[in-house]
């Protein structure tokens, strides 16, 4: 005799349509591994490019997270940028305020004289940076309560509103150093071991997230947020508590997005809100761009998207250098227009075996029986 909890697991896992299995391959296993040897000797073989490419590990880090809400459970935000910005004053005001008063430190007419020793400031970026994720996925958690009841364009409109709000409130709070930013503190050392030091943790941030995000995906928390993303309201009648699951995604792309706001603060050496820590007319829509680009609710599709565009904006910024929105534009167009799936969507589409999809036989009129 089944439980009422292996009945309900059951019913999530027959929410969306039931025709392929995923599995991670041998295909699936060198990309990974791939991705690893690149990473490792990225700034080795090209140590002119190491802060650009950690900047890449970074763009990884905001596709994936994206693709936790807009992809896999189907709520599309354009307002999560705002914890990249609320992890990068969270970790900066940490690291300065275990030391010195935050207020002096920031104040363009009597700035603070603190020198940070160089155990003053690992100490303050690694609790700064445990701060900032903390930080970031309880203001996830406070905001959803809020934005969650809308849906669709509305819930869009709604987070993108939160975003362009905070750099706002952020640029008229003095205590931050207002619309004038603040620098962080200097690290101690060269410049090559802090490009160095920045990349080795923005790297493993990206793989650390692509590993909990493939881990979190193939439990029954992955199971209900595809329920949700599939039909809201058939997930409720199931008994799956939407708001609880809804609330914890967001606070799962809150947390590493926090953690990556740390590091590229800390990586740009001074924060300003409206183009380093709430940019959303830059970070903010790539992110949402190279999870389409690749894919959404694909496990490789925001990597694979984010390295692609990366790649191509970094192109046009160098060869098309006043016409770089333009060149991106046209891409976006084209992606939406003509792959609206993803680069790996399409591929799946087309090569299921490439990505250990195993499609499953339907006898006829089963899925009418289904419904």
């Amino acid at each position: 005799m089944t439980s009422v909890t292996e009945e309900k697991d059951r019913e999530v896992a027959t929410t969306a349509e039931p025709t392929a299995r995923r599995v991670f391959t041998f295909n699936d296993y060198m990309m990974f591994g791939a991705i690893l040897l690149f990473g490792i000797l990225g700034p080795i073989l090209f140590p002119n490019y190491t802060f650009q490419i950690a900047v890449l590990w970074l763009m990884v880090l905001f596709a994936q997270t994206w693709d936790v809400m807009g992809g896999q459970m189907g709520y599309n935000s354009l307002g999560n940028i705002f914890f990249f910005g609320a992890g990068m004053y969270i970790c900066a005001v940490t690291q300065i305020g275990l030391f010195t008063d935050v207020g002096a430190y920031t104040s363009p007419s009597d700035p603070g004289t603190f020198n940070f020793t160089p155990d003053q400031y690992y100490i303050g970026v690694a609790v700064g940076l445990v701060f900032a994720a903390i930080g970031s996925a309880l203001l996830a958690a406070v905001l959803g309560w809020i934005v969650f009841g809308l849906r669709g364009p509305y819930f869009a409109i709604g987070t993108l509103g939160i975003a362009l709000a905070a750099g706002e409130l952020i640029g008229a709070w003095e205590w931050v150093g207002a619309g004038s930013g603040f620098p962080i503190p200097v690290y101690p050392g060269s410049g090559d071991g802090k490009s160095l030091f920045y990349y080795a943790l923005c790297f493993g941030a990206a793989i650390a997230t692509f590993l909990f995000l493939k881990w979190l995906y193939s439990t029954r928390f992955g199971l209900a947020i595809n329920a949700i993303r599939d039909d809201e309201e058939k997930a409720e009648a199931m008994g799956i508590h939407t708001m609880r699951h809804k609330t914890a995604a967001w606070m799962i792309s809150a947390f590493f997005l926090g953690i990556s706001g740390g590091l590229f603060g800390n990586m740009t050496g001074f924060i300003e809100p409206l183009e380093v820590a709430f940019p959303v007319a830059t970070f903010g829509i790539f992110m949402v761009a190279m999870a389409l680009l690749g894919g959404k609710g694909t496990i490789w599709g925001p990597v694979l998207g984010a390295i692609l565009f990366h790649i191509l904006k970094e192109a046009t910024w160098i060869y098309f250098l006043g016409w770089q929105w333009v060149a991106l534009g046209v891409i976006i167009i084209i992606n939406i227009v003509f792959f609206q799936q993803g680069i790996v969507g399409w591929l799946q589409e087309r090569y299921p075996h490439w990505f250990g999809i195993e499609v499953e036989a339907r006898s006829p009129g089963a899925k009418e029986a289904a419904e």
